[in-house]
């Protein structure tokens, strides 16, 4: 399998990865929503086979105290094949002086995560959009 990884956004084709975060799965995003968060994001990775968007991932960083990595998705028929590790470490890399690396992972997935060192926050706190969705798919809880 001979993998394309690209680390900026010249040339990407926004709906091909709004197409993968909804087969992913990891929603409904919508392509210019897309192109101004990885716009505004410190790094990002796009990973590619024969043209094709297969995995991605961005961290929005400081340059200094915080690096928030986020919208790690790989397309469901690449599971397993260490690509999601890869691109985690590599934005890890890309973060590295950071004084923290924070992650946000989907009810779940905290296994993978905890694989590649990250511990569960006990001080973390959210607001989301949709506060009532957010309790529904166990993202916050009441307490």
């Amino acid at each position: 399998m001979q993998l394309i990884w690209k680390y900026d956004q010249e040339s990407i084709d926004w709906e091909e990865l709004a197409d993968l975060y909804i087969i992913a799965p990891l929603g409904n995003k919508k392509a210019g929503e897309l192109q101004k968060a990885f716009g505004n994001s410190m790094f990002k990775c796009f990973v590619y086979e024969n043209s094709h968007l297969i995995g991605v991932g961005r961290a929005l960083a400081d340059g200094i105290d915080c690096s928030y990595i986020c919208d790690v998705a790989v397309h469901p028929k690449y599971h397993g094949k260490g690509i999601g590790k890869s691109i985690v470490k590599k934005l890890m890399s890309l973060s590295e002086g950071h004084k923290k690396l924070i992650l946000y992972a989907n009810p779940g997935k905290e296994g993978f995560y905890k694989k590649l060192g990250f511990k569960r926050m006990t001080t973390a706190m959210a607001i989301f959009e949709d506060q009532a969705s957010a309790l529904e798919r166990g993202l916050v809880d009441e307490t």
